[in-house]
């Protein structure tokens, strides 16, 4: 079994890509859930309450809700 590795045996590119990575998903999520609240039900595909919680499921939530959940 493979240990986890601590955030001191990272490398500063390892440590880089993470940081990024936390910093676009926490963005993405953010853009997904203000554009959520200020669009109207009928232009939302399906219950809105269930794309509030998809949201949350990282890292695919936000940009799925993005791409699919929304109306044109």
């Amino acid at each position: 079994m493979r240990r986890k590795r601590r955030w001191s045996e990272l490398s500063p590119r390892a440590r880089t890509a993470v940081v990024v990575g936390a910093a676009v998903e926490i963005t993405v999520t953010a853009i997904a859930l203000r554009d959520l609240m200020h669009r109207p039900a009928t232009q939302v595909r399906g219950p809105k309450v269930l794309w509030y919680l998809g949201a949350f499921v990282q890292p695919v939530g936000g940009p799925l809700y993005l791409v699919v959940g929304r109306r044109r």
